[in-house]
């Protein structure tokens, strides 16, 4: 392959896993400030699949109106430090590194750039390529809901629905950290994982209605938005809160709704939108748990980059448990 050239994964538009093509393309030159990373591990995600099709509409003033702005789709990444702008100080080509892109997208792909200031850090050796990669996406959003957003803490009550899930699997393991108990809603046949990981109750939810019951919660953490505020109201705490990642018109007028008016709550928020200050100390807050024996990542597939349309696929079905990797050769 010829050195400026590179594989990626480009999105022609929004719409099915179809608008996916597996190219050859120009490969990204750092700018002063940045560093080139060679792709080990990237993921595919249930946000990415969203993006994907390019729904909510509304999402579409930050992705582009009729097709991504930046074709190159994924967030997550780990891999190598291949080249250095001439103004970077804090990395070294060979350094093993993994982060998140945001709003830059462009990890589906055997190369990116990003800025050595971004939302990047230096690989543990204990921390493999595939796991590091998955970062961004599960632990590093429901560590933001749950200790910034919600500040959750000893004696809380917490629920968590898709509790099998990216999110879930590590929304249940940093919610038991901070000493919260925890009902996890997922299929039967998860149960075993979620109580392995720390949960106390977990309700099928093929065979009952969580907001059906008859405890109440500090928060829920819909971290699949299959439920809502108006369904979970009932169930929540005088000042309870309803939290979800997933952006949805009804979620955000229910947030503002109840901003004006004491009680219980509705929250949304998008984590990549923070600032990359932000996200780089969360995602190393995020680390030290790690580092500290108390969070692992579950795995449920990997696929080869030019696989990635298979992937989303995968996540389509509704039946990932985890997070779905997609490795480079």
């Amino acid at each position: 392959m010829n050195s400026n050239k590179m594989n990626a994964i480009v999105a022609t538009g929004y719409g099915s896993t179809d608008v996916f093509q597996f190219k050859t393309v120009a490969m990204p030159q750092p700018k002063p400030d940045e560093v080139m990373v060679k792709v080990i591990a990237t993921t595919a995600t249930t946000a990415d699949a969203m993006m994907r099709t390019g729904k909510p509409y509304f999402a579409r003033l930050f992705l582009g109106l009729t097709k991504p702005k930046n074709p190159i789709p994924g967030t997550g990444f780990a891999g190598y430090i291949e080249q250095v702008g001439e103004g970077v100080r804090d990395f070294r080509v060979g350094d093993a590194v993994f982060g998140l892109t945001t709003l830059g997208f462009g990890a589906n792909a055997e190369f990116l750039t990003i800025r050595e200031t971004g939302v990047i850090l230096p690989k543990p050796a204990n921390l493999d390529f595939a796991e590091a990669a998955s970062y961004g996406d599960g632990h590093l959003t429901s560590f933001n809901f749950l200790k910034q957003v919600a500040k959750v803490s000893a004696g809380h009550r917490v629920l968590i629905n898709g509790a099998s899930g990216s999110l879930g699997t590590s929304a249940i393991q940093l919610a038991k950290y901070f000493g919260a108990e925890v009902t996890a809603v997922c299929s039967g046949k998860n149960a075993g994982l979620v109580k392995s990981l720390g949960a106390d109750v977990v309700i099928d939810y093929t065979k009952a209605d969580f907001t059906q019951s008859d405890q109440t919660f500090d928060f829920i953490f819909d971290t699949i938005g299959r439920s809502s505020f108006r369904k979970c109201k009932p169930i929540l705490k005088k000042n309870g809160v309803y939290l979800s990642p997933v952006m949805k018109l009804s979620l955000l007028v229910q947030m503002m709704l109840t901003k004006l008016s004491g009680g219980k709550k509705a929250k949304f928020e998008a984590t990549g939108l923070n600032p990359d200050p932000v996200l780089r100390t969360l995602l190393s807050q995020v680390l030290c748990i790690h580092q500290a024996g108390k969070l692992k990542t579950i795995i449920d597939r990997q696929f080869p980059l030019a696989k990635l349309a298979d992937a989303h696929a995968y996540i389509d079905s509704g039946h990932k448990v985890g997070n779905v990797v997609i490795l480079n050769a």
